[in-house]
């Protein structure tokens, strides 16, 4: 058995953090923007509810992947978050994965010579 094959149920557990990282990568946000950008730079491809949005979130923090922070602006206190440098590695690391897998997708549904069409 191929050790580096994709196994799936870990695939599908870490889009909602891939998700968040990348859209971190252009600064410092709270939750509710996060959900906001994930759903308008996907054309609503990808949508986080906050029932899933928070718990990813948490789980990210406490690998360091990301830091949040309390800032009170315009009256109103919220977390803020920012992407690390652990979590900017764990993301790169992650597109060259997501790339890999799209690439062994495409090419076993539309065969070895259309993979790239």
């Amino acid at each position: 058995m191929n050790t580096d094959a994709a196994d799936l149920q870990a695939l599908s557990r870490s889009i909602n953090a891939i998700l968040i990282l990348g859209v971190l990568k252009d600064g410092e946000k709270h939750g509710y923007q996060i959900a906001l950008d994930v759903a308008e730079v996907s054309s609503g491809l990808f949508e986080l509810r906050h029932g899933t949005l928070y718990p990813v979130l948490h789980r990210l923090e406490k690998r360091g992947w990301i830091q949040g922070r309390w800032n009170a602006k315009e009256g109103r206190r919220r977390k803020v978050y920012r992407l690390t440098a652990d979590g900017l590695r764990y993301l790169d690391g992650e597109v060259d994965r997501f790339e890999t897998l799209a690439r062994g997708l495409l090419q076993l549904v539309r065969g070895p010579d259309n993979a790239t069409a």
